[in-house]
């Protein structure tokens, strides 16, 4: 089994596990973008030591590129440790010369992987 066979997806309206993607639909070229990206928006994620996220990856490939580019990596460290809890949310900025889409993927110590998708368009 290919790891492409565990790796989950699913509208995360739904699916407290999915990433949500929050990013414009048209963007300029060459101006900022924020991409934020998160976990459980519409039903809360547990953020315990026995069940919690622990990383969220950011990538983008361009409608023309190869592959897939790493633009951001989040790791969420504190479950309730000494009262300390991250919530798995994660903010960057990217500056798009051409098209393409947002992949994220997300991993539950209990779930797995998680992915979902987004694309963007450069005006």
């Amino acid at each position: 089994m290919s790891i492409s066979q565990t790796v989950q997806s699913g509208d995360w309206k739904g699916e407290k596990h999915v990433p949500v993607i929050h990013v414009e639909d048209q963007v300029a070229a060459g101006q900022d973008v924020e991409i934020k990206v998160s976990i459980g928006d519409e039903i809360q994620h547990p953020n315990e030591l026995e069940h919690h996220i622990v990383w969220i990856k950011v990538f983008f490939k361009s409608e023309d590129g190869k592959f897939p580019v790493e633009i951001a990596d989040f790791n969420f460290s504190a479950h309730g440790e000494d009262g300390l809890k991250t919530e798995p949310t994660g903010v960057t900025k990217v500056k798009l010369e051409k098209s393409g889409t947002v992949h994220v993927l997300s991993y539950c110590n209990i779930h797995g992987l998680w992915e979902n998708s987004k694309d963007v368009k450069v005006k």
